[in-house]
């Protein structure tokens, strides 16, 4: 049993409102997909940031399998 828990923070310090997610139980393999999905004002200039969590077992976050899409609204 393992717990993912990931969240996205503005410019590194702000957590986004709605952005926190969580993944927990029995693992059978290897791969474990966590969904976050908000919406944020953004400034220039500003960055967003995924800050990932384990708890109850070792793991890391592969960037080449992190993606993020942005759109402009307005």
């Amino acid at each position: 049993s393992a717990r993912l828990r990931g969240r996205l923070l503005l410019n590194g310090a702000t957590e986004i409102r709605g952005s926190l997610g969580e993944f927990s139980g029995t693992h059978y393999s290897n791969g474990t997909a966590l969904w976050l999905q908000t919406l944020a004002a953004l400034a220039a200039g500003d960055t967003v940031e995924l800050q990932a969590y384990f708890r109850a077992a070792d793991g890391y976050v592969a960037a080449e399998h992190t993606t993020f899409w942005g759109a402009k609204v307005g």
